[in-house]
This record gives structure tokens, C-alpha cells and sequence, in this order.
């Protein structure tokens, strides 16, 4: 009885584990796609570099500007926009360096 106790607990925290952590990334892609759209240009990856732009800029913006405002799924939305677009600014700027992902096919050879 207590293993199946056990089992129970354990399966419920996985699952709020994993659904947190969903919903985390869910947050930081939304927090990411507002700063593409306020940036010019495009981050590269897609939704997987807007996901990573917000969770970056999340974590800068806690760092420059603290936490004000509200906050979902540990993502201080104010702070974690401002991150990402100053995130996206040195993305692109990079970018425009030389540096990050090269285009594939024929034109790139030339």
C-alpha cells in the first residue's frame, strides 16, 4: 500500500514537474515573439530562438531591472521583455558581424 502511496505522489510531482516546465517555455517563446516583433529583423530558429531569447532575457532583465511587475510561471513579464529585446539587439547585431547560422543550398556557394 505504501509503494502504491508512493507511485501516486511521485507521478503527480512529475506531472506538475513536466506541466511547469511547459508552461515555463510556453511563457518565455510568448516573452520572445514580442521582442522579435519589436526588434527589426528576425531572431534565427524560429519559435526556438524566440523561446530561447525570452528565457535569456528573462534572466537579464531579473538582473538589470529586478521584478517588477507581474510574474507568470517565474517569468517577470516587464523585466523578461525588456531582457529579450536587448537580447535580440546583440542577436542581431552579431547577426550582422558575421556571426550565426550560414544560408544552406546552391546561393550559399557563391
Amino acid at each position: 500500500m505504501l509503494l502504491i502511496v508512493a507511485a501516486l505522489v511521485l507521478g503527480i510531482w512529475a506531472t506538475f514537474s513536466v506541466l511547469g516546465v511547459l508552461v515555463t517555455l510556453a511563457i518565455a517563446a510568448v516573452v520572445g515573439w514580442i521582442a522579435d516583433q519589436i526588434v527589426p529583423g528576425r531572431l534565427p530558429y524560429g519559435w526556438a530562438g524566440a523561446m530561447v531569447a525570452g528565457l535569456l532575457g528573462s534572466w537579464v532583465g531579473s538582473l538589470l531591472f529586478g521584478n517588477l511587475g507581474p510574474t507568470i510561471a517565474r517569468i517577470p513579464i516587464i523585466p523578461g521583455i525588456l531582457g529579450a529585446v536587448l537580447v535580440a539587439l546583440v542577436v542581431q547585431m552579431l547577426m550582422k558581424r558575421g556571426f550565426g547560422p550560414r544560408p544552406r543550398g546552391p546561393e550559399a556557394r557563391t
